[in-house]
């Protein structure tokens, strides 16, 4: 892990643990600053205001997805479906460290909707990724729909994850493949069946 990296991956950590403590209202640079052990000018130069922090969490989470994404590793070992699955759940995964703070804010959301309008608008920009990940194209109109619709599965997904207190995340699982299934049907009748690597 490169240095930058170990930087954004202190700054999302000090962010929950400040979240979880204090909640969104509470949140100040110089929490983060104490939490993280990164310097407040620092923090600045990277992330000039609490919702560019909610930004690098996608990123990181991103990342955490992609960097366990075996390069060039063939595609026609699973289904497409079978991979998003293996995707979302190590997006799960690496949420997992941080699950007392995200959920304070999902709570600290019924009182501030706009910030929620705002996550809701940068998240298929990371399912999008997401369906890279998964070997499978996220260019063109086809591709943008499918970012939608993964986008609607991954909100169902953390519905569950919220009440899930259990070690295996069985009702998470439970509650993606149900998502999955009726995304597939919806895809099937758009004709937004995935190609492996298409771009439309």
């Amino acid at each position: 892990m490169n240095e930058t990296h170990e930087i954004d991956r202190r700054l999302v950590a000090g962010l929950w643990q400040v979240v979880a403590a204090h909640g969104w209202p509470g949140l100040s640079m110089r929490r983060v600053a104490e939490a993280s052990g990164i310097p407040a000018a620092e923090i600045r130069r990277r992330c000039p205001s609490p919702c560019a922090l909610l930004d690098l969490h996608g990123k990181v989470m991103d990342q955490a997805v992609l960097d366990g994404t075996v390069p060039g590793a063939p595609v026609d070992t699973n289904t497409p479906r079978d991979r998003v699955f293996d995707v979302l759940m190590r997006r799960v995964d690496a949420m997992q460290a941080h699950r007392a703070g995200i959920l304070r804010l999902f709570e600290d959301l019924r009182q501030d909707p706009l910030l929620g309008l705002v996550l809701l608008a940068s998240l298929p920009r990371s399912m999008a990724w997401m369906l890279e990940a998964a070997g499978l194209g996220a260019g063109g109109l086809a591709g943008f729909a499918r970012a939608q619709g993964l986008a609607a599965v991954w909100l169902a997904t953390i519905r569950a994850w919220k009440e899930d207190d259990t070690v295996d995340l069985g009702p998470t699982m439970a509650a993606l493949d149900k998502a999955l299934d009726r995304a597939g049907q919806v895809a099937r009748s758009l004709r937004l069946d995935p190609q492996e690597g298409s771009s439309a």
